[in-house]
């Protein structure tokens, strides 16, 4: 029967303590981008939101006219 006693789990201070230990640790090695890194991303993000914010307003109102004109043939 000593043979085949369980390990018990540690309580749950001690795994919350552990994971925060680990996470703390692994944030240090983390390389962030610098301030200008940042803006010169962000300025592509946008660029690139508006320019396919643009291709989809014209698709939108071509197919808008597209429609109103086939609807305008039937009356």
């Amino acid at each position: 029967m000593a043979a085949q006693q369980k390990t018990k789990k540690p309580g749950l201070f001690k795994r919350i303590g552990r994971f925060f230990a680990k996470s703390w640790s692994e944030l240090k090695k983390v390389t962030w981008p610098t301030f200008k890194k940042v803006v010169s991303n962000t300025l592509i993000v946008l660029a690139v939101v508006l320019f396919f914010s643009l291709i989809v307003f014209g698709f939108d109102t071509g197919f808008m006219y597209l429609i109103k004109w086939i609807g305008s043939i039937g009356a």
